[in-house]
């Protein structure tokens, strides 16, 4: 699948459905702490730009985890739904939301905070946080 795919999704409890175009099938590790804090581990994440669509909205809570950043998350079953940049309409969506089996993890981010207790075997492009500050156009600060 290297064009892009119209899939759809939903929490849990079924509160929250989603339909997010992928631009391919791609998916990532972030292994910043507050992903780690967030989940228990890892996001693996599915990168959607800003064509995502909710249904059930008003289950939705978004908590503001950065100055560019947002997570949100089911109201009723706690499911993660997003990370979205405030800017750019950047979305990261769970892969798990999705039921796919074909994806390709082929990339890690913030590789300089993963912990030792946790290795993939996969071979990744990584990057630490600094390079994808970078590739945004951010600062760290």
């Amino acid at each position: 699948m290297s064009e892009q795919q119209t899939l759809q999704g939903q929490c849990l409890c079924g509160a929250v459905s989603l339909e997010a175009t992928v631009q391919n099938q791609s998916v990532g590790a972030c292994h910043c702490s507050i992903c780690r804090k967030w989940g228990g581990g890892p996001l693996m994440a599915l990168e959607c730009g800003d064509d995502v669509k909710f249904d059930g909205e008003a289950h939705i809570g978004v908590f503001n985890s950065s100055d560019w950043a947002e997570r949100g998350f089911c109201r009723e079953c706690g499911t993660h739904l997003f990370y979205r940049l405030k800017e750019g309409g950047f979305h990261a969506i769970p892969a798990g939301l999705f039921a796919n089996d074909q994806w390709q993890f082929d990339h890690q981010v913030f590789i300089d905070e993963k912990p030792a207790y946790y290795d993939f075997a996969n071979t990744t492009k990584n990057m630490t946080g600094a390079e994808v500050f970078a590739q945004f156009g951010a600062s760290q600060e």
